[in-house]
């Protein structure tokens, strides 16, 4: 056979049809087929041969469809932050020896709690050097944090309480279950879904961990983002916290404006207008005039105003629904996935002030929940549950309710913090009546990662501060 007619029936089989093969080219194509498999370098040409082969010994195409769409079904998906997409795990499966799971309202939460008792130690002995209550600690993580971020300092504080401290994976985070949309608002008919992705939630699974330590009260410890956790608690129920110790708080402080009597004396001076306008239309004409067309412009004002308003609501109702369509899409999915693996590792570096310290072992940590099933639509949900709360819309904003707090506050920043300022924290520390401001130098936003010994002594001498006199003292300093 001549090669010219060789490659005519080579390319026939190759584009699928292989109608034309007849007995005896088969063993010659899987020679000429083995050739160009040790010529070629390119998988996809390698697939494309032995597909072809397949397809011409059963003389069908639609095999060579099948096998095609298999292989591109294999291809293993994009990693983000260096973590495979390609076999994702439930989070408990990726649970550390000393992980621990409770199901509160449908979802799985991952916690971690340290013991000072179970650790062979005596409590009193251990806490008696500061003269401290027994009363326990529960730490609340930050955006894109885990209960990873205490392991460092779990120990220590529990050496400083004589009690026990825990530390929760909110939903979105950690290794908590991921919960899907559709699966909590099916869960109740009769009354209004509670999405485990609001702050409603993590306010009460809060709660619940107070229970759960068998306590009255904790001294909760937020750091940035889980700091907004720990007030919106305390605003909820002030009697079941016993101190806040806020780090790198991610709570926007208010601006400082005292209010003078300026508005008293304006509504005066309005009367004083009503008075003459009035004592004016009785003796000149034109004004009473003038004052029915204003009366009536103004009418018409307060109709369009309410239009206006009706439709502001309209829109704003629309506003919801679209962005919370898009946020529920595969696009804002694949969105989000660019976002973590182009700027995950980024942003944990930029957290330290010093990123030549992080380690394998840092990194690993904070990835490490990039292989749990749906992560990727949780911190979805959960960003949609923020920007979307209608809780915080009946309610007043944080920064007007921050002089209600009256327990003990410790406040604690990095100087160099880029991702909240130092400044921020100032501020939210005159805005927080009787709070303690520390600032520990040469570092950045994870004081309790990066500079462990400065954290744990500034909470050591405010809870000293706090709750190391006698009653009486406590009870005055509580009061004042």
């Amino acid at each position: 056979m001549s090669l010219r007619v060789f490659q005519s029936r080579s390319f026939n089989l190759l584009r699928g049809d292989g109608s034309s093969a007849v007995k005896g080219e088969n063993k010659t194509s899987k020679r000429f087929l083995s050739w160009q498999h040790a010529k070629s370098n390119s998988s996809s040409h390698l697939k494309l041969v032995a597909l072809a082969s397949t397809s011409s010994v059963s003389g069908s195409g639609a095999e060579y469809s099948e096998g095609l769409l298999d292989v591109r079904k294999k291809e293993k998906k994009k990693k983000v932050a260096g973590i495979d997409q390609d076999e994702l795990v439930d989070p408990a499966l990726l649970a550390d020896p000393d992980s621990r799971f409770c199901e509160f309202k449908g979802v799985h939460v991952h916690h971690k709690v340290y013991d000072v008792a179970s650790q062979g130690r005596d409590s009193t002995e251990t806490a008696s050097h500061a003269r401290l209550p027994h009363i326990p600690m529960i730490l609340l993580h930050g955006f894109g944090a885990s209960v990873f971020s205490w392991n460092r300092v779990m120990k220590h504080l529990a050496g400083l309480t004589g009690s026990r401290i825990l530390a929760f994976d909110r939903p979105a985070f950690g290794l908590t279950s991921r919960v899907k949309s559709v699966e909590f608002s099916s869960r109740s008919k009769d009354e209004k879904p509670l999405n485990p992705y609001s702050m409603a939630f993590s306010v009460l699974a809060t709660l619940y961990f107070i229970d759960f330590l068998a306590s009255d009260r904790a001294i909760l410890v937020g750091h940035s983002a889980g700091c907004l956790v720990a007030v919106n608690t305390y605003l909820e129920a002030p009697d079941r916290v016993a101190a806040l110790i806020l780090v790198a708080p991610a709570i926007l402080a208010p601006y400082f404006s005292r209010r003078g009597d300026k508005g008293s004396d304006l509504g005066r001076e309005n009367k004083t207008e009503e008075r003459s306008s009035g004592l004016d239309a009785a003796v000149n004409p034109f004004s009473r005039i003038f004052r029915f067309l204003s009366q009536t412009i103004n009418a018409i004002s307060e109709v369009l105003v309410q239009m206006v308003k009706g439709m502001g609501g309209m829109l704003s109702t629309l506003y919801k629904k679209l962005l919370s369509t898009f946020l529920r899409s595969a696009f804002a999915v694949m969105l989000v996935r660019m976002v973590i693996d182009k700027f995950g590792i980024a942003a944990i570096r930029n957290a330290w002030h010093d990123p030549n310290k992080i380690n394998e072992h840092v990194l690993h940590g904070y990835t490490k929940p990039l292989r749990s099933k749906y992560w990727d639509r949780a911190l979805l949900e959960y960003t949609t549950a923020m920007l979307l709360d209608a809780d915080s819309e009946s309610k007043p904003p944080l920064a007007e309710r921050l002089h209600e707090i009256s327990c003990p506050v410790l406040i604690v920043t990095g100087d160099n913090d880029r991702l909240v300022p130092s400044w921020n924290a100032e501020r939210l520390s005159q805005a927080i009546p009787g709070s303690c401001l520390e600032v520990i130098k040469q570092c950045g936003h994870l004081p309790h990662e990066e500079k462990v010994e400065e954290f744990v002594s500034a909470v050591e001498k405010f809870l000293q501060r706090a709750f190391g006199g006698s009653q009486e003292q406590q009870i005055l300093q509580a009061v004042s």
